[in-house]
């Protein structure tokens, strides 16, 4: 079930970018959008019927090409996107996580998560969270985790609030499609796998994400980040050749039409490039895979409201388009 009718008018920079689509009672198939908002059936345009999202990724270097004749053909079969509903548009193996990744936002969480028995004053505490930034930045050591694949859902389905989630949040992000698979690649070429980009909300239970029982352990990202649902993915993947820097992108999130996260992609810690570079050094970044590269200031936490059952989030990344979800409370749907 979506939140509102998806939208008849496709918006995102560039003359195309790519979808998974159905039709009703149908299977889904990647897709070629346009700008004015009209759908070629890969499977056809491409003359393979067994296509995916994942295997059109895997041959991105042919494809690219293919895609951009096919965008700027005027006789190839379309049909209006409105005939479709959109779902996630990709199916990833693996989800790679960057946390802590916007100065401002670790900032605020700093000051948010301080332990009961820390008595010094805010502005020392901001200073310490700073120092820390600048160091790692220096370092070169972002926060890389793993997430699942199954917490993706499409960019209008309902969310899902578990009953024992007790402060779950929004995480509005730039997400990163590889294109080319990526092991121990150079910072200077890591841009070179990227094959697009997408948005992703990355929710998170704040209650859970530090075990109580065992508070020395640190983060508990499989309870906190990984149920059914926590990330809303698409509703496009828009090719890197029609993103001009992706280092300086608008990250926007409206709850119930009114704006909590506003922040540049030049606020990151570490950009594009080097987050891509840095994940390869460790593991290999495969077609289809996701890096999501962390999250700006403006979450439920900070404002001290946090999501709850009706609440309707809208985020939207400069040339990516706009994604739309509704939250629903386990056991009403």
């Amino acid at each position: 079930m979506s939140v509102k009718p998806e939208p008849a008018s496709a918006q995102f920079a560039g003359p195309f970018a790519l979808a998974t689509l159905s039709a009703p009672g149908n299977p889904r198939f990647p897709a070629l959008v346009t700008a004015d908002s009209q759908v070629a059936d890969l499977r056809t345009a491409l003359r393979d019927d067994a296509l995916t999202m994942r295997g059109l990724l895997e041959q991105w270097a042919v494809a690219l090409p293919r895609l951009r004749a096919l965008a700027a053909a005027p006789g190839t079969e379309r049909r209006p996107l409105a005939d479709f509903q959109v779902h996630a548009p990709i199916e990833p193996r693996q989800v790679l996580q960057s946390g802590a990744n916007y100065r401002q936002h670790v900032i605020d969480l700093h000051v948010a998560h301080r332990d009961p028995a820390d008595d010094r004053s805010e502005e020392d505490r901001r200073a310490e969270a700073a120092e820390i930034m600048d160091r790692r930045a220096a370092e070169e050591l972002p926060y890389v985790f793993i997430g699942l694949p199954s917490a993706i859902v499409g960019p209008y389905d309902d969310v899902v609030l578990p009953s024992w989630a007790e402060k779950p949040d929004w995480e509005l992000e730039l997400a990163v499609v590889i294109g080319r698979p990526a092991h121990r690649v150079s910072v200077e070429s890591a841009l070179d796998h990227v094959a697009g980009y997408t948005i992703a909300n990355d929710l998170t239970d704040r209650a859970t994400v530090f075990r109580r029982d065992m508070p020395q352990i640190g983060t508990d990202w499989l309870r906190s980040k990984n149920v059914p649902g926590f990330t809303p993915l698409g509703p496009w993947i828009v090719p890197a050749e029609s993103i001009a820097d992706p280092d300086d992108l608008r990250v926007t999130l409206r709850l119930n039409g009114e704006t909590m996260q506003d922040e540049s992609t030049k606020d990151m810690i570490f950009g594009v490039a080097r987050l891509v570079s840095y994940i390869s050094q460790t593991s290999r970044l495969l077609p289809g895979d996701l890096v999501l590269t962390g999250s700006p200031a403006g979450n439920g936490i900070h404002w001290g409201r946090l999501l709850r059952d009706g609440d309707v989030m809208e985020g939207a990344v400069t040339g990516l388009g706009v994604q739309r979800t509704r939250c629903v409370a386990e056991g009403t749907t």
